[in-house]
């Protein structure tokens, strides 16, 4: 026993080893002398690119330390239709593991970690930081020659020192969007069958769980639906729950599921570095899976008020501000020329696009609510305003604009109007195609009237020669249709000329048309912003056509209000009617909204404004 305890203690010349190590290269560091340069994707403090970053915030939700919270910044403005808020992340370096889950999870790429690690301070809340890259904040970033280690902080960092950055191919999210089965162009230009054939439940579950659920785009939604809720239900294999989450604040899902305008989509983080989630074919696949809404819906009116709406308009306002104010108890009539609900959607987006089977599925249920349509009754015709202003406890104008401009040129009496032209073919009238279609205009209306155009040509004129084709006076970088509708054209076969304008219809010596003379455009606005078209009058051109269809824009028709009430109607710069902020106009109980209201002039800005309207008509009836 004794010899082992002295053999463990070992020689007391042992110390004396060390000396031999004097002389040689020590296996550590000298730090700061000689400070270690770290990996490449090092994961060191972080970075932010704030012209790139949205605020999203899916950085906070992922976070499994809890060591990040979005904080807003008042010198940043809230752009909400660009999909971009005013809060950026603030960090906690007394929580962050720095694992780089959240620039795994960055959509927009801004959030990086650089190859800083040294902060050392005496006070805790230096460790709370708000990152920005060296661009926005320069007075911090040091090139290596001023960098010096010993100050190395938050506050003095090195210039042109990234670490670990986000790859797409590795990212926590999936970039490319679940494709929608559509029709082939050769075979949908043949006939009117829809386009969009639809999800199936699996493509609908792997495209809805692509949503990140940040909510960007519900901010960017007008009507402001649920879209993270009701997307994670049919993730979930919910369709009926989904449904009633969309029913909450948008009554037309078969309509909106198909002519959505995408505010929406266009502010998902998901577009910055791949493609949108696709909100709206969602929102249709509930819509198309569940054929009985009442059954899913479950709802009921509220207790009787008493009280009587009219609502002059069975457009998507018109319908929705019926809903909501229904739901409230109160009676709710809607009027309308048209022998069926939609309004200029009825009438207005091709049988391709929008069937009339979609839009009776949604006027169906709100009639089976209890609201009272009263179909092919033209206000100011079949029942006067003045009658209805006197009746009904309050009156709602979602008459939208059902008249179509003309450009007046020279023998343009000759030419169809767009509205007129699309609602013949939609309501099953015969219409006779011209071989040789020319359409004015060159926004979405425009491009619907040469696909219905061309879908004619092909089913009247089997295997002859046709041309349709479209002259507008904005040019490609300012054509006002979306660029889905442009793409499609030209997958068909529709021909653009733009940046000409028409000058003269011309005509034969049978006073038949043969062509439009157009002239070249110099500019379509002043130096004001203003519409004020001019042009190289030496620069010419005819088209050749049988057949010309002006689609340059629409108008409302006020002509069912007497000219005494009228006066007292109110309207903006812009033509529009004026309303309050409960949606009344200058006429006691008269509320409006949709198309006459603003200028955004789609399905889903209506919703909102009915949404607005019927909270305002219910303050109105209860005071």
């Amino acid at each position: 026993m004794t010899e082992k305890i002295k053999k463990d203690r070992g020689s007391f010349l042992g110390p004396f080893n060390a000396v031999r190590f004097l002389w040689k290269k020590p296996k550590t560091l000298r730090y700061p002398f000689e400070p270690k340069e770290p990996a490449l994707r090092y994961r060191g403090f972080h970075l932010n690119d704030w012209d790139k970053c949205t605020g999203c915030g899916n950085c906070a939700d992922i976070c499994p330390n809890e060591a990040i919270e979005m904080v807003k910044i008042p010198e940043l403005e809230s752009r909400p239709r660009e999909g971009k808020k005013d809060e950026r992340p603030r960090l906690d370096y007394g929580r962050c593991c720095f694992c780089g889950l959240c620039v795994d999870i960055c959509p927009a790429g801004s959030l990086s970690l650089s190859r800083d690690y040294f902060h050392i301070h005496f006070d805790t809340d230096t460790f709370t930081f708000i990152p920005k890259n060296e661009i926005l904040d320069k007075e911090k970033f040091f090139p290596a020659g001023e960098y010096s280690v010993l100050k190395a902080s938050l506050s003095h960092r090195k210039k042109d020192y990234e670490g670990f950055s986000s790859d797409l191919k590795y990212s926590l999210f999936e970039p490319e969007r679940v494709m929608m089965p559509q029709v082939e162009p050769e075979e949908r230009k043949i006939s009117f069958i829809e386009q969009v054939i639809g999800y199936n439940k699996e493509e609908a579950k792997k495209e809805a769980s692509r949503c990140l659920e940040c909510r960007l785009c519900e901010e960017a939604c007008p009507a402001h639906l649920k879209i993270s809720d009701y997307i994670r239900a049919i993730y979930e294999d919910k369709p009926e729950e989904s449904l009633r989450k969309i029913f909450e604040d948008n009554p037309i899902p078969a309509i909106c599921g198909r002519v959505c305008m995408k505010y929406c989509e266009a502010a998902c983080s998901l577009r910055i570095r791949g493609e949108a989630l696709s909100i709206r074919w969602l929102k249709r696949y509930v819509a198309d899976v569940i054929n009985d809404y009442k059954t899913a819906m479950e709802l009921k009116p509220g207790n009787p008020t008493g009280k009587k709406i009219a609502v002059i308009g069975a457009g998507p306002g018109g319908m929705s501000v019926a809903y909501f104010l229904r739901l409230k108890g109160h009676d709710v009539t809607i009027f309308d020329s048209l022998p069926g609900g939609g309004g200029t959607m009825r009438i207005g987006p091709p049988i391709y696009r929008l069937p009339l089977e979609a839009i009776d599925q949604d006027v169906n249920y709100i009639a089976s609510l209890g609201v009272e349509f009263r179909f092919n009754t033209t206000v100011g015709k079949d029942i006067l305003f003045e009658d209805i202003m006197k009746d009904y406890d309050a009156v709602y104008l979602g008459i939208g604009m059902t008249i179509s401009n003309s450009t007046r040129v020279k023998n343009a009496d000759k030419c169809l109007l767009a509205l007129n032209f699309l609602e013949d073919n939609k309501l099953g009238k015969a219409v006779e195609a011209g071989k040789k279609v020319i359409v004015i205009g060159g926004g979405n209306v425009a491009m619907d009237v040469a696909r219905v155009a061309l879908r004619l040509q092909n089913i009247q004129h089997p295997g002859k020669e046709i041309l349709t084709q479209t002259v507008s006076l904005e040019d490609w970088d300012i054509l006002p249709a979306s660029k889905d509708e442009i793409e499609e054209s030209k997958e068909e076969g529709i021909i653009f000329n733009p940046g000409w304008g028409p000058k003269e219809v011309a005509l034969d010596e049978q006073g038949n048309v043969k062509g439009l003379w157009c002239k070249k455009v110099k500019s379509v606005f002043d130096d004001m912003g203003r519409f004020n078209p001019s042009f190289y009058e030496d620069q010419e051109m005819l088209l050749e056509g049988d057949m010309i269809i002006e689609a340059i824009g629409q108008r409302p028709d006020f002509s069912f209000i007497p000219e005494a009430l009228f006066k007292k109607l109110e309207f903006t710069e812009r033509r529009k009617v004026k309303v309050d902020e409960n949606g009344q106009t200058t006429i006691e109980k008269v509320f409006a909204g949709g198309d006459i209201v603003n200028t955004s002039l789609d399905a889903v800005t209506a919703i909102a404004d009915a949404k607005i309207a019927s909270e305002g008509i219910n303050r109105y009836l209860s005071s």
